[in-house]
């Protein structure tokens, strides 16, 4: 294809301004949806890490349901490590179910605040469950309200003093936990106990499912450079993270949409080899609950 008729295609697709100039990416919030129903949405956050009387630092994640204030988990780790995390989301959702929204800061392990649509390995997972990520913005804590208030009273009551070491300290977290769901009364819940509303999801977890494509031509694999091959080239990607299976489909000749599950990421130039992006696809929800 000839560069005007390859750029007549671009344009069409609305990708010109893309192809012109490299977009550069930035963490940013995404729209926010009010959660009516139990699981409708939680919350996620690492609270402020603190030293133990050991000397070591303690990262506490805590995760809420916005609609009934149940605090689902309050974990004590050693750092904000994926992996860690995951195990915790794993065994939050094998007890309670799938929530349909996530909503977090744009930090690690919640989001990658370098990459592309700011996905993160631990984002990823969420949504290949079917569940959509929401972002507050960087700097606006109070778009997270309700789980930073839970915050300053855990800080008050499970913190200080600070326990001895992380096994101590999360014992402390556990007596919070069962305090604040069993016999802390809200007036914004007509004064029961996060217990009396919270009920679990019925969207249950069984593990991760397989990503299809039947209406794209073919499916590639995300490396871990950040690249797929089609065609004997190599494609710069580094949209989503390595061992990611993406499909890919030919629009016009030479040009190909390239999407990840049911979400479009842009289209790639055989000639030009990289992804001409077409906005944030990952930035709004699909079914926001107002």
């Amino acid at each position: 294809m000839c560069a005007c008729r390859r750029r007549a295609v671009l344009d069409r697709h609305g990708l010109v301004a893309h192809a012109r100039q490299r977009h550069r990416y930035r963490a940013e919030g995404t729209a926010l949806s009010r959660a009516l129903s139990p699981n409708d949405l939680w919350c996620a956050d690492f609270k402020g890490e603190f030293k133990l009387g050991d000397g070591r630092y303690c990262y506490p994640l805590t995760v809420t349901d916005q609609a009934s204030r149940y605090l689902l988990a309050c974990e004590a780790f050693e750092s904000t490590k994926e992996v860690g995390v995951f195990e915790a989301f794993r065994r939050l959702f094998a007890e309670h179910g799938l929530p349909s929204a996530i909503r977090s800061d744009n930090g690690l392990p919640f989001a990658n605040p370098n990459g592309p649509y700011n996905l993160s390995k631990l984002s990823v997972w969420w949504l290949r469950l079917g569940i959509a990520l929401e972002r507050i913005r960087p700097g606006h804590p109070q778009e997270n309200g309700r789980h930073e208030r839970m915050h300053l009273t855990l800080k008050k009551e499970a913190t200080r003093p600070p326990g001895r070491n992380i096994l101590q300290q999360q014992a402390r977290f556990d007596a919070f936990v069962s305090e604040f769901n069993t016999e802390r009364p809200h007036e914004a819940l007509a004064m029961k106990v996060p217990l009396d509303l919270y009920t679990p999801s019925a969207r249950r977890y069984n593990g991760l499912p397989e990503i299809d494509y039947p209406f794209h031509d073919r499916d590639a694999l995300m490396t871990h450079c950040g690249r797929i091959c089609i065609y004997r080239k190599t494609i710069n990607i580094s949209t989503v993270p390595a061992g990611q299976k993406l499909g890919i489909k030919e629009v016009d000749d030479g040009i190909w949409l390239v999407s990840f599950m049911h979400y479009d990421l842009g289209y790639i130039d055989l000639e030009q080899r990289t992804l001409q992006t077409i906005g944030n696809p990952f930035g709004t929800r699909l079914s926001p609950m107002w």
